[in-house]
């Protein structure tokens, strides 16, 4: 068959109309519009997008890019958290991550793998010592998929439908939680049951987990360091409640808070999950931050796994290692829609960067920049509870976050971080529309990378503000 010459197109080759009409022929359609169909009416847009004329050259519209980029606000103070939260990436972690073997390997083909899985074992080997669990599998997108493939795998696991979740999840991981639950109609449908929250303590109201384990729960999903920053001194008990039921305990953990606390795994947690971000990644905007999963070295574990999953073993040559993937036929990438679970995107790359911080960092340096972040968070914590009309709840078990009340000022959240941004400051996350339970409270996060100087400059901002 003779193929018609197709110019390309200087900006998209597949935006040529001569390229656009092979393509529908080759699919067997005569327009478009046929392959959207299915989409219902009232969800696509019906009016013309309001776009700027088309640019003539690159070199405009690199100009054009570079003056919308100008208009950003230039250096800022951020106490912003709450599932992304700023820490200090190591000029090396960024080295070693935008090497060729790592950045541009091809997946899938033998050609790329120039160290990559045995880099991505030893990140797995260490993840697994931080936690002290024994069986970690690949990242996977986020902290919220991770828990929810988490208890997916908990649901298989006991043949079971309901899982427990405590009312103070992050909204946004709630709610990635939910669509893993599945809609009703699906007979893989998991019943998600919220824990009340002593609101006094912050801590998970036990009473109510009692009332509601039952031979339904498969699962009770805690987390450790909660949503709000503060300890879950109730876990352990919480983990002996479940297991008594019959019932896995899912923690999500905060890594860079192990220096300073014990491993889940020590109190009684089944199935860690937990974010990958502060090993090493770049806060961002629209990516996956990555997320994990760890359990005992345990067979019942290993088969429930969605995820990638490395292995070592003895070539044929004395004392030399191979390293490849195992179970890979549980994982949609070997049984697409026959797999444990579909897990999407994935973000490889960071178990790269995460090898090499852990690594970096080593026992003692975890423990080091933990109790650093103990330290400012507390600091923080102190200087803004003195202010008149802020207060700290929940007391001082908290790490990295806490909760500050402005419901004596007078004042709202949204207008006390307009003022900070004023300032040059963003504030806190406003909690006051997400968990009306607390009023008008903010979500503060100070890290290693906050110095004493801009914790001053916060509180001088918010006595301006609450004046």
């Amino acid at each position: 068959m003779e193929v018609e010459a197709i110019e390309a197109h200087p900006w998209m080759a597949n935006s040529n109309p001569g390229a656009v009409k092979h393509m529908l022929e080759i699919v067997g359609v005569g327009d478009v519009e046929e392959l959207y169909e299915q989409i219902p009416a009232d969800h696509r847009i019906s009016r013309p997008l309001d776009l700027p004329a088309g640019l003539s050259s690159e070199a405009d519209l690199s100009r054009h890019m570079s003056d919308t980029l100008g208009r950003n606000q230039g250096k800022s103070l951020t106490f912003l958290g709450g599932g992304c939260w700023p820490h200090y990436v190591p000029a090396v972690v960024d080295e070693v991550v935008s090497r060729t073997e790592f950045l541009t390997s091809i997946w899938g083909t033998p050609s790329s793998d120039l160290g990559r899985n045995q880099a991505w074992f030893e990140f797995c080997s260490q993840l697994g010592e931080l936690l002290e669990m024994d069986f970690v599998g690949l990242p996977l997108y986020s902290y919220g998929c991770a828990a929810g493939h988490a208890l997916r795998m908990a649901t298989r696991l006991t043949g079971r439908t309901e899982v427990l979740v405590p009312r103070t999840l992050d909204p946004e991981r709630a709610a990635v939680i939910r669509s893993y639950a599945g809609p009703v109609e699906m007979a893989t449908h998991i019943d998600l049951v919220e824990v009340e929250c002593d609101w006094t303590t912050g801590q998970i109201d036990l009473a109510d987990l009692e009332a509601k384990l039952s031979d339904r729960t498969a699962a009770v999903y805690l987390e450790n360091p909660t949503f709000l920053g503060n300890f879950e001194a109730s876990g352990p008990e919480a983990a002996r409640l479940a297991r008594a039921a019959g019932a896995e305990t899912v923690v999500g953990v905060d890594p860079i808070s192990l220096g300073v606390v014990a491993p889940p795994a020590e109190w009684g947690a089944d199935i860690v999950v937990g974010t990958m971000q502060p090993l090493g990644v770049h806060m961002n905007c629209g990516g996956g931050v990555g997320g994990f999963i760890a359990t005992r070295d345990e067979e019942r574990y290993a088969r429930e796994y969605p995820t990638l999953c490395l292995s070592a073993c003895g070539t044929t040559e004395p004392g030399e290692l191979g390293f490849s993937m195992t179970l890979f036929e549980q994982s949609s990438y070997g049984s697409r829609e026959l797999g444990n679970d579909w897990t999407g995107n994935s973000t490889y790359l960071w178990a790269i960067a995460g090898a090499v911080y852990m690594a970096l960092m080593g026992p003692r340096g975890f423990e080091d920049i933990g109790r650093t972040i103990l330290e400012r968070s507390h600091y923080a914590a102190a200087q803004i509870g003195d202010i008149p009309g802020a207060s700290v709840r929940f007391g001082d078990g908290f790490f990295k976050e806490f909760v500050v009340d402005f419901g004596e000022s007078g004042k709202t959240v949204a207008e006390i971080n307009r003022t900070l941004l004023d300032e040059g400051i963003f504030g806190c996350i406003d909690l006051s529309k997400s968990m009306p339970d607390l009023g008008q409270c903010g979500l503060f996060c100070v890290t290693e990378i906050h110095r004493r100087e801009d914790i001053d400059q916060l509180t001088s901002a918010l006595k301006g503000a609450l004046s």
